[in-house]
């Protein structure tokens, strides 16, 4: 019942005379069936039945295995802000409880937002659900989320996200939609650093840092780092050349045009993808950092940023179907998009079993011992 505890807060959305169900019940049975494969309200009952007897060794049941639609209902009502609060609370707790590595890796926070593509409804003019995590790039979890109110942008979600964040110490990094003044802020008052992504959406600013960088190559006496990395990988060559601008006169230039808190370096990314049919794929890619990186921590810095994609939202579509998901009758698609990702939280800390998120889940509801494993997990870092 540790397990349940981080969850112990969460607000009942039912009158009193009409519960058959616990609320915790309902919670813990939905966690174990995403552990064990399943992804819909249909799945989750199902596996509610098919191992009642082995559920009620640890939960209550009154009343039986709920049914689809009573899953349904609930989380459709249940308050997606207080199950937010109750994963950040239990992700919290387990990243107290890691060891600190010697030395001390480059803790980079990467924040970017995820579309449950399917969960939109065009009969009522709703919108797929859309929602921002922030990702730890050393322990490789999702720590906290944010959903993207309907009409709305990521721009309005990521300072709600960092409110109730703790990124003392961290660096913070942010694609082209987060490229905001008050956001730069918000990430230095809470005493972490940024590297943010330019793109054209600034069309002035991001002009003129492209020329800064093309009036560097043609000026040695403009201080810069450069670093390049390349390596092989789903068989093709990439190659990722950084440039990395520390120059007080050039800095003090864009400064004084385009006055944006805490800049102290402009960084460059010159990326190359070389396919075997001999396909070349090029792009350059600008930043705004107030931080003076040199260019191997600036290269380093943005790679490690799209560990949220291939490591997080790439996961939750291959393994979890996030993206073809139908789950949106109310606050569903959000709360289940929660529970995914904690799910997913807890395959990234097992090493118990080989192979791929979505083969282990599947193992976990073929092998209760496995699944038990995983409950153990959860249950040991709950708060």
């Amino acid at each position: 019942m540790a397990l349940l505890d981080a969850f112990s807060d969460l607000t009942d959305p039912r009158r009193p005379a009409l519960v058959e169900h616990h609320l915790l019940d309902m919670v813990g049975i939905t966690l174990c069936a995403l552990c064990a494969g399943a992804d819909t309200w249909v799945d989750v009952a199902a596996f509610g039945r098919a191992k009642q007897d082995w559920l009620q060794t640890w939960l209550v049941f009154p009343h039986g295995s709920p049914s689809h639609d009573t899953f349904g209902r609930v989380f459709a009502h249940l308050n997606p802000d207080e199950l937010a609060r109750s994963f950040a609370r239990w992700v919290a707790a387990l990243q107290a409880r890691l060891p600190v590595p010697d030395p001390a890796p480059l803790r980079i926070r990467a924040i970017d937002g995820k579309q449950s593509r399917r969960s939109h409804d065009r009969l009522y003019d709703q919108p797929a659900f859309h929602m921002v995590s922030v990702w730890a790039s050393e322990t490789r979890r999702i720590l906290a989320n944010q959903a993207v109110e309907t009409k709305s942008t990521e721009s309005t979600a990521i300072p709600l996200l960092l409110r109730h964040l703790d990124v003392a110490g961290c660096l913070v990094t942010v694609d082209a939609m987060g490229g905001q003044r008050a956001i730069a802020h918000q990430i230095l008052d809470q005493g972490a650093a940024y590297v943010l992504a330019l793109k054209e959406n600034q069309e002035t600013l991001y002009q003129e840092v492209v020329d800064c960088f093309a009036a560097q190559a043609q000026d040695d006496q403009v201080q810069v780092s450069q670093d390049v990395q390349s390596g092989k990988a789903h068989g093709r060559v990439e190659r990722r050349a950084a440039t990395i601008i520390t120059d007080d006169p050039t800095l003090a230039w864009l400064q004084a045009r385009h006055p944006w808190p805490g800049l102290q370096a402009m960084g460059r990314i010159a990326a190359e993808r070389r396919f075997p049919d001999g396909t070349v794929q090029r792009q350059t890619r600008y930043y705004l950092l107030s931080l003076p990186l040199d260019g191997a921590t600036g290269n380093r810095a943005v790679r490690t940023h799209w560990g949220i994609e291939n490591s997080a939202h790439w996961i939750l579509d291959m393994a979890f179907g996030d993206d073809a998901s139908r789950v949106r009758v109310g606050h569903g698609a959000a709360n289940m998009a929660l529970l995914r990702r904690l799910v997913l939280n807890v395959f990234h800390q097992d090493h118990a079993k080989p192979g791929g998120v979505k083969s282990r889940r599947l193992q976990a509801g073929w092998d209760l011992a496995y699944l038990l494993h995983l409950l153990a997990l959860l249950a040991d870092t709950a708060p």
